[in-house]
């Protein structure tokens, strides 16, 4: 009796054992920690807005684009006549910072030869250093471009009323950009208004191609929410993003799903997630991770307010990190995603949010 116990406990041990060695060995994704102190206080008694876009540079330089307009009157309390308070003031709309989180320059507003967004969105850092911005208000129907200090470059499209998803010259409320360098060619998730991704020339800005949901012909005919088997783009197109091995993700934020497509429009596949998400849809942006292979997928969901890591090839989910709250490491509309070349992801949050926050990653 007591051999066979023993024998009973001995087997019980090693499946125990075994069980606990495929945890270890399980693929859980990259882990991530908030970083509390970054970004540094900023200059002038300044004060974010809404943050509508972020993105790295080849430097691993931070860069923001907020929205001035979204503050509150006692936040711009030092800008009233008379004051209210002694802070704050509204930053330039675009920063940059550097991985510790200085503050290195800062610029953006209406110039003279462009017309600056009214509300912004989106902000993307070219290869060669330029910077790329947009905006969706009923009226921003443009992309811009700038040198790193500033200079105005390009604009494709021009603020009044969108032409429709088959347009070859206008934009509808546009939300994000990526660049292909090999080929010179702009991605543009286009967008708030219109439903389609549309590639132009980076440096004439002339029309290259554009395509809807699947590969298919955009339709602007009004659909049902929340369809992930929808024939057509939901509003917003919210995010492009190009992987090294030359496929195009795009986030089809309130279907809650992610479709893949190689460069000249051809559907490959998609990734549902979360398709009981209500309210703004379950895939706001997303960037894929740091490795050679680019095995993960960092997915920002602003309508549960995490952050997903999940498989590139499959879609599967294998970690996640924040939650609602307003404390560091929690999110209120977490809306762009961004990554450096260390594996540290940074964040930006409208709405309420209003800040970006960098989240290590940790062995």
């Amino acid at each position: 009796m007591m051999k066979t116990v023993c024998k009973c406990v001995a087997l019980l041990c090693m499946l125990v054992l075994a069980a606990a060695c495929a945890t270890v060995g399980a693929d859980n994704g990259p882990r991530y920690a908030v970083d509390p102190y970054w970004p540094k206080p900023l200059p002038n008694n300044w004060i974010l807005g809404q943050v509508a876009g972020i993105a790295t540079d080849k430097n691993d330089h931070v860069w923001v684009i907020h929205r001035p307009l979204t503050l509150t009157e006692d936040e711009r309390g030092a800008t009233t006549t008379p004051p209210r308070s002694k802070c704050c003031v509204a930053a330039p709309p675009v920063l940059e910072f550097d991985r510790d989180g200085n503050l290195l320059r800062s610029w953006g507003g209406a110039g003279v030869g462009f017309d600056w967004p009214k509300n912004e969105h989106g902000i993307y850092v070219d290869p060669k250093g330029d910077v790329w911005v947009g905006g969706n208000a009923p009226t921003d129907h443009m992309l811009l471009k700038f040198t790193a200090e500033g200079k105005f470059l390009l604009q494709i499209g021009k603020p009044g009323q969108s032409l429709g998803s088959n347009s070859t010259t206008q934009l509808g409320r546009p939300a994000h950009m990526e660049l292909d360098a090999a080929a010179n060619e702009l991605y543009v998730a286009d967008g708030y208004q219109n439903r389609r991704v549309i590639v132009f020339d980076a440096t004439s800005g002339a029309y290259k191609r554009h395509w809807g949901a699947y590969g298919n012909k955009p339709d602007d005919a009004k659909t049902a929410d929340y369809n992930p088997e929808s024939s057509q783009f939901a509003n917003p197109v919210h995010c492009v993003r190009l992987t090294k091995d030359d496929f195009l993700y795009v986030c089809d934020r309130a279907n809650n799903r992610i479709q893949v497509f190689k460069k000249n429009g051809e559907f490959v596949r998609q990734f549902v997630q979360d398709p009981v998400t209500r309210g703004s849809g379950s895939v706001w942006d997303l960037i894929p991770s740091e490795d050679p292979a680019q095995k993960y997928l960092i997915v920002a969901d602003g309508a549960n307010n995490e952050v997903r890591i999940v498989l590139r090839e499959t879609g599967a989910l294998v970690g996640s990190f924040g939650r609602p709250g307003r404390m560091a490491g929690d999110f209120h509309w977490v809306h762009n995603i961004a990554i450096d070349s260390q594996g540290s992801v940074y964040t930006a949050e409208v709405d309420t949010g209003k800040r970006a926050q960098r989240f290590r990653r940790v062995p």
